[in-house]
């Protein structure tokens, strides 16, 4: 099959990144372009149009090549439940929970049949793959049974692009180094290099490229420049941005909580774009301050962050401020936080049948966990008991095992109305306590607006319209594509991709 693969020396090196640019370059080329990671490890997913979760990065990598995502892009999606078990995401599906060591000792042969599967269909379907890799490429301990680097690049029969961030130093230690580690069969794939993260005067480096493709023999294909407007949705909170730095500083402050297994943190994203807003991730006590609102996120472990927050004295700061008369957004984990119990029946949530935790108290509701995920694209409005003038129709998605239960005749308005007919959310306290189970519900950007300016109104400052974030985003991609292609040997990193598999005939 044609295509390329993007490894890097490191996690975090920016190959999410890069081969969502690969993608939406090829696609405005006119090729019919597809991403691929055989896995991911991430708990920022995806869910398509039929209802199957994949790793977040291949949805937007989809949306960059203007396809429709699919399983086949991600077949094997990790999602992290503990710091030993992860759930597996098999194409689409939750199939089971495993430790590091018994995926490896009882999923290899699987994984490696449906990885053929998936490139075959997706080889069948699409000109090119831009196939993404994962972590480091060369982890000695793992490399027996890995599903994602090299034993991938060989299964598809593409070559290899080696990404290094050199933001973080030691460039070319860690560029040598991984090369080194590489087999001899191994090295002879890697088809060029790319320096990520570049900051300053790139003609200062001219001396490090020679240095590097006189010692490695492999050419140094671009040094891209360090981006952090690109607004392309992060793979994993590797990259959770920290507090955007403002000129004013931020006059509306909005504290994050950011619990150990955080999740879809990418609900957050569009604040970052509103120029009076500052957004700060709170781990600890110590960092809380006094915020014009508080956003607490998405899990993958509920009942045990909660317990985080409690243990960090977070949940106790967070009722008083609710009682002071604070703004509290909840989004799906975080919803569930909010209300009086949770109760995970099925031990889907903590991996123990029929365990209870008391939440927030904020809330009339109960939440209780079963065994079936629901996983779904979800429309719908605001609920006309908000009575609020927003009347966009709002677009997210459901990722959750609880069911949450509010009390009849509760003191308060359901949030939505879906277009399914259900409704979903809470919204109390004039609009200073909020849940959903919709992400990606500030990416609205009405809704979001209207958020926004009841804090703006609180703290007695003008209202403001919104950054129109869905407007931007398909920008992005291009002005995305249109940076690497400006920083790269494009025509260079094309002759590889199409003319590898002439090469490896005539060899």
């Amino acid at each position: 099959m044609k295509g390329i693969m993007i490894q890097g020396t490191s996690s975090d090196a920016g190959k999410s990144l890069i081969a969502t640019a690969l993608c939406r370059a090829f696609s405005n080329e006119g090729f019919r372009t597809a991403p691929f990671k055989s896995q991911n490890m991430s708990n920022n997913s995806y869910v398509t149009k039929d209802g199957n979760e994949i790793g977040r990065a291949q949805g937007i990598q989809a949306e960059a090549a203007r396809t429709e995502a699919a399983v086949w892009m991600n077949p094997i999606l990790l999602k992290p439940q503990s710091a030993q078990n992860a759930e597996v995401i098999l194409l689409g599906k939750a199939v089971n929970s495993l430790s590091g060591r018994s995926y490896r000792e009882s999923f290899y042969e699987k994984g490696l049949e449906t990885i053929r599967e998936a490139l075959s269909l997706l080889d069948a379907q699409y000109e090119l793959l831009v196939i993404e890799g994962a972590g480091s490429p060369v982890e000695i301990n793992l490399k027996d049974k890995e599903l994602v680097n090299m034993k991938v690049a060989e299964m598809a029969d593409v070559p290899v692009i080696l990404v290094a961030d050199i933001d973080r130093g030691g460039v070319f230690a860690s560029i040598v180094g991984t090369l080194e580690l590489f087999t001899k069969q191994e090295r002879q794939r890697v088809a060029g290099i790319i320096i990520n993260k570049f900051r300053g005067d790139i003609t200062l480096f001219e001396d490090g490229i020679r240095w590097i493709e006189e010692r490695t023999g492999i050419p140094v294909l671009g040094v891209l420049p360090y981006l952090d407007d690109h607004m392309i949705d992060a793979e994993d909170s590797l990259s959770i941005q920290a507090a955007v730095p403002r000129a004013g500083g931020g006059i509306l402050d909005i504290a994050v909580l950011r619990p150990p297994f955080i999740s879809n943190f990418s609900d957050i994203d569009p604040f970052y774009y509103e120029d009076d807003v500052n957004i700060r991730w709170v781990r600890y006590l110590s960092e809380a301050g006094s915020p014009d609102a508080v956003i607490i996120p998405g899990t993958k472990s509920t009942i045990r962050d909660l317990r985080y927050f409690k243990e960090k004295g977070l949940a106790d700061w967070i009722v008083r401020y609710a009682a002071d008369g604070g703004s509290i957004a909840g989004i799906c984990g975080g919803y569930q936080m909010l209300g009086r119990r949770l109760i995970d029946m099925a031990g889907s949530d903590t991996g123990n049948p029929n365990e209870k935790e008391k939440g927030l108290n904020l809330i009339p509701a109960d939440t209780i966990f079963h065994e079936r995920k629901k996983t779904v694209q979800v429309k719908g409005s605001l609920h006309s008991s908000t009575n609020l003038p927003v009347k966009e129709i709002l677009d997210g998605y459901e990722i959750h095992l609880g069911e949450t239960v509010l009390e009849e005749d509760f003191d308060g308005n359901r949030l939505l109305l879906l277009q399914n007919g259900e409704e979903d959310g809470f919204y109390g306290n004039e609009g200073r306590l909020v849940g959903t189970y919709m992400h990606h519900i500030f990416h609205n950007d009405e809704w979001r607006g209207e958020w926004l300016n009841s804090l703006r109104k609180q703290k007695g400052i003008p209202s403001k319209e919104p950054v129109r974030i869905k407007a931007l985003k398909d920008r992005k991609y291009n002005e995305l594509a249109e940076n690497m292609i400006q920083h790269l040997d494009w025509g260079k990193l094309k002759e590889i991709v199409f003319s590898w598999r002439k090469q490896n005939e005539m060899a």
